[in-house]
Order: structure tokens, then sequence, then C-alpha cells
């Protein structure tokens, strides 16, 4: 039988469909292992998935320190962030901004006539093909540094130990120095209630094969915050079903009023302190809606498609994480240090999988330190990811942007006599050209403690918000303070200058 170490040197597969990719791999195995008992494969480290936080351990590890890595996947190389999520997601976004941008070429003199509506299909297809490149380059990526790659699905049997079930059925096991669990989340199964499985969750988003007319979304989170703000760019009539009165409850209130308020007048139909309670299904295909709202009930009906996106949910079953007594808390996840120990000697977590501030450069970051730590010289033996100011960004209308605590978590933390919030609110000079219900909002915010007023959280909604935040992420990350800001000489006109000019 040929040694799995063969798969690393095998010709790239990144020009054949991902069905047929694995019916390739499935074949090669099927050929060369039937009716054999289980093989062993040894390996210095184990990596259990294939995501961003995973490959950026084990390629740091192979490609760096020379350490012998391997790893292991069922689905498509790159994780969510790649095939399910961020990628292909901030394609759409710009699509729905060029949409946008169109509508509000007229205030700029264009006459711009559209001669047919968006074309989702083909839009999907070229999607559809960046991402599977994408995959390609990832495979690509791992040959490259020498690693070794295995699509199949891992079981572990102890800290040194795991059961791999290949495309085929065959089984193998891989005897491992040391283990990384890099698995990651799925969607959250929605709340039972009748009809519920008629919907589909946030993966299946980038299914949808045409665009609809009439959408509606379940959650009040950044991913249903994002698609419901994308179709109603793309003229979708879109609904947003939220159990409270904002969404985006884990950001500061500046951007959870500010971005709630202005779905509401870009015409987004939000839902607000609802439920939905049945889904029901007519013979033309289109679904119907019955929800709580407050003290009444309501309908939707004349559905195309429903999106929960009610959170994502650690993806440990059948991992075998009980044979090794690895911990997990009540919630699922795994239960990892600040190291990315877990309290299984050689057994390491890492990324959505331990609910640790679940973005994807914070995983890949987590990655390449951990990797560090256990193959790198002695200067790295104590390196691990600061998970205090981390910045996000959320892909909504328009853009938000955080970094550090919110206010309300700031009073908590230094006591509101202790803190100084400086706040702005304004129209960018993008719209000055535009009728009043044209014009977007624009709001900062910046969380300034103690005498030397250390920025301690600064928060944005508004045009460029995504690209703008990691500038000043930097700077708060420092430890900048007031002073610092406005010792910065302003760049104008822009946006970003109302930051270092607040009084």
């Amino acid at each position: 039988m040929q040694p799995l170490s063969l798969l690393a040197r095998r010709p790239l597969l990144s020009a054949i469909p991902a069905a047929s990719r694995i019916t390739t791999i499935s074949r090669h195995f099927s050929q060369t292992s039937l009716a054999m008992a289980p093989i062993s494969k040894e390996t210095d480290f184990l990596v259990i998935g294939g995501g961003s936080g995973g490959l950026g351990a084990a390629r740091a590890a192979s490609a760096k320190f020379g350490t012998k890595a391997m790893v292991i996947e069922g689905k498509r190389l790159g994780g969510t962030c790649v095939n399910v999520g961020c990628v292909p997601k901030k394609v759409t976004f710009n699509a729905a901004a060029i949409a946008e941008t169109i509508h509000q070429s007229k205030s700029y003199g264009f006459n711009v006539q559209e001669t047919a509506p968006f074309d989702w299909s083909t839009f999907k297809k070229k999607r559809d093909a960046y991402i599977l490149r994408l995959n390609g380059i990832y495979e690509r990526n791992l040959a490259n540094d020498k690693v070794e790659y295995v699509h199949g699905w891992a079981k572990i049997l102890s800290k040194n130990q795991v059961e791999v079930t290949l495309d085929d059925g065959t089984k193998t096991v891989v005897n491992a120095k040391k283990i990384l669990i890099a698995v990651g989340g799925n969607p959250t199964v929605p709340p039972p209630i009748p009809g519920s499985e008629l919907g589909t969750n946030s993966d299946g988003f980038f299914d949808i094969e045409t665009l609809p007319k009439k959408v509606a979304l379940v959650g009040a989170g950044y991913i249903a915050v994002e698609f419901a703000g994308m179709f109603n760019a793309l003229g979708v009539e879109t609904h947003l079903f939220i159990r409270h009165n904002t969404f985006l409850r884990h950001f500061d209130p500046i951007i959870q009023e500010g971005v709630t308020k202005e779905y509401e007048r870009l015409g987004v139909k939000l839902h607000k302190q609802s439920a939905a309670t049945k889904v029901e299904k007519d013979e033309a295909g289109k679904l119907t809606i019955h929800y709580k709202e407050g003290d009444g009930e309501g309908v939707v009906s004349g559905v195309d498609h429903l999106i929960w996106a009610v959170g994502r949910t650690p993806a440990t079953a059948d991992l075998g994480l009980e044979s090794a007594g690895v911990q997990v808390n009540e919630k699922g996840y795994i239960v990892a240090d600040d190291y990315q120990n877990t309290n299984v000697e050689n057994i390491y977590a890492l990324g959505d999988v331990t609910g640790r501030v679940e973005l994807t450069p914070v995983a890949i970051a987590a990655g390449r330190r951990l990797a560090a730590r256990l193959f790198g010289p002695e200067q790295f033996s104590t390196l691990k990811l600061d998970y205090n100011g981390i910045p996000s960004v959320v892909f909504a209308h328009p853009e938000v942007g955080s970094i550090g605590l919110t206010e309300p978590e700031a009073v908590e933390k230094y006591g509101r006599e202790n803190l100084k919030i400086y706040k702005t609110n304004f129209t960018a000079m993008y719209y000055a050209m535009m009728e009043p219900d044209q014009k977007g909002p624009t709001a900062y915010k910046l969380i300034c403690a103690g005498p030397e007023e250390k920025v301690v959280g600064l928060h944005i909604l508004g045009l460029g918000s995504g690209e703008m935040l990691q500038g000043f992420g930097v700077a708060v990350k420092m430890g900048a303070t007031k002073a610092d800001f406005d010792s910065c000489v302003a760049i104008h006109p822009t946006s970003a200058e109302e930051l270092v000019t607040l009084k």
C-alpha cells in the first residue's frame, strides 16, 4: 500500500470542481487500500481542521521551524471564512455597494440606464469560481510548505492518536506528538418551531441561485445584519426579525442605535421584539412566516427564502473529545487557556471552536504564535496572542468598526467619573450633492479613561469604516491617548479627520 504522504505530493487538483475532487481523492485510496487493515502514520504536529487558524499553525510549524506537520480536513480548504464566510460575503457586499453607487450617481450628474436587473446568477458563478481558485491556492501553499494534507474526517482516540476516515470509508490511524483542534463551528440549528426546516442557514445564503424578490432573515448578529443590508441594496424586499429593539447588541450603543435606525430608513422591514412561531410552504414554493411581535402577532407571506442566522455552534460532534478527556464548557466550546492549552497534555485548541473572539485573523494569529511557542526557539516559549484590543468590522450599510471597550463596559471597569466620552455625528462629504433622503449617517465615539485620557474604546459607523479602523486600531493597541490623536495633523477633506479633531 502506498503511504498517505503521497497526498502531499499528488498533482494539484485545484482545477477540478470540489465535488469531483473529493471523488478523485476517494478513488485514489480505494484503488490502494480496499480490504486492508487500518495503517498507522506518524507526524509531529497533527492539525484537525483546514480553516485559517489550523492552516496558519501547520504552515508556520513546517515552513518556519521544520516540523513534520499534517492537516486533516473533511470539507474544502480555507474553512468557513473562505468558503461560506468573510470572503464570499465581502464579494457580495461589493456588489451591493455598486448597486448603491449606481443609484446615487444621479446626484453627481450621471445618467445611468440599467437595461436589465442585477444578474445574480452570473455574479454567483464568478464568486464560486473565485472561491474555488482560493481552495487551489491553499492546497498549493500546503504543498509548498511541505505540510501533508489528508482529505478525511478525524476522530480523536487518545492524546497522541487520531483515527481518520477517508472519502471511500477507509480508516487509518495517525500517531502524533502534538494535536491541534481547529475545526471551527457550524450554523446553530434554528428553534424547534413547525416548519423551521423550510428555511436555510447562513451557509445556505451562498447556495441561492437566483436573486429573490422577497426574503426573511432571523437574527440580530453581524451575519444577519450584513445579509439583510446586501439584499436590500440589491432591491430585494427584506424582512429582518430581531428579539430586541436594536441589533448588533454586542457593539457600543452608538452603533446599535445608529445602524438600526439607518436600516429602517433604507427600507428594511424590521420586526422588533419578534419571534417566529411557524413556517409554511405553499404549492408555488413560497413561504409564509407566522411570528409574535411585542404583544401582537403577524404574518409575512410570499417569501422566497428564509435564512436562519441565529449564531454558530462549535463543530465538536463526533470528534472523539471524550476519548481523550478534553474538557468542554456548557455551550460545547473546548476550554483552552491563553496559550491554546486544553486540559489534556499535547492537545491544543484555537479559533471558533474555543469561542474566543470568533474572527479569522484572530485564529491565524493564535495559530502562528502557538507554532512558534511549540516548535520555535526558546525566545518564543511564552509567546501568546493578546486578546485585548482586537478590532472588528461589520459590513453593514453603513459599515461599522469597533475596537476596545463599549461605553457600558468602560463604565463598569473604570467608573463613569473616570471617563471622558467624545462623540460626533455629521454628514460625510460624499453625500453633499445628494437629496436629504439619500444621505447616510456618520457617527464616531472615543472613550477615554483616567487623567491621561487613554483611548480605551473607539467606535465608528459610516462610509469607509472598515479600511479606516485598521490604522486607528494600531494607535489604540499602542496605548494612544486623546492628546496623541489631537497631535496628528488631520487629512482634509476626509471623514477620518473628525477622529483627530474631536472636542
